[in-house]
């Protein structure tokens, strides 16, 4: 994953809650900035990184994921005093997204995928337990007509209690109720074999290994950076193998749509 330096702040974008940012890079690109000083703070970096690098191994249409360097001096120049104490609070290393200009927010009204994407997109959201892909707040935007996931923030919401992530490896979310694209997932079972197995134990592992050892400090359930990796890989491996739990509880959904 690319390392890159935040140049310039440009623009908050105050519909996210965590207050994201549009900023220039050392690179000349444009990106989207998720502070780790913000919100739920380095854990909701750690599941935009986790599930946006799960997407992009199931083929799955989402924007470059960097890592991305911020120097708090960068505050002195912003006036809003809020956004000032985002930038110290988040000094070091942060998230971004490649900013793709010109995207719309996707609108199911209008948009309607085929039913083979939308199918993978639920299942991968099922997989990573995403609760934040409904009508009210889809996450999804169309660029050059094409589908793009974006903000996985609010995935992987075990690692918020260690003590329950093995029940919660193997529960069927059925939350999954919600998922905006569910009218159109009707190729559910095909999903699932096709994705099942582009994952295995040691893409899972490539994808935890490129989580920085400075989002992975102070959580008391682990001894050290290795071993809280290790707990993100037995996870999704077990996540992986009682799939059919989350993938029946997909199916049922969807057959109420029908």
């Amino acid at each position: 994953m690319r390392t890159v330096v935040a140049t310039r702040y440009v623009t908050p974008l105050r519909e996210g809650g965590s207050l994201p940012a549009v900023v220039e890079a050392d690179d000349e690109g444009m990106y989207v900035m998720k502070f780790r000083g913000a919100g739920q703070g380095a854990k909701a970096l750690i599941a935009e990184l986790v599930a946006g690098e799960f997407a992009r191994a199931l083929g799955l249409p989402v924007p470059e994921i960097v890592l991305i360097e911020l120097d708090p001096d960068m505050a002195r120049t912003e006036p809003d005093p809020e956004i000032q104490e985002l930038i110290r609070a988040s000094a070091g290393c942060n998230l971004a997204l490649d900013y793709l200009p010109g995207a719309l927010n996707y609108d199911p009204l209008v948009d309607r995928p085929e039913a083979e994407l939308a199918s993978r997109v639920v299942w991968f959201d099922a997989f990573v337990s995403n609760v934040d892909r409904t009508a009210r707040n889809t996450n999804l935007l169309m660029w050059h007509r094409r589908l793009q996931l974006i903000d996985h923030g609010a995935a992987l919401y075990f690692h918020h209690d260690w003590s329950s992530a093995g029940r919660a490896a193997e529960a069927a979310f059925p939350l999954i109720r919600d998922h905006v694209l569910l009218p159109f997932a009707t190729r559910l079972r095909e999903a699932d074999a096709a994705l099942a197995g582009r994952v295995d134990e040691a893409g899972i592992a490539r994808i935890v290994a490129q989580v920085p050892d400075a989002w992975l400090a102070g959580e008391p359930a682990f001894a050290d950076a290795a071993q809280y990796r290790q707990a993100y890989v037995d996870y999704f491996c077990r996540r992986l193998a009682g799939r059919g739990a989350f993938v029946e509880e997909a199916i049922r959904a969807q057959s109420v749509h029908v």
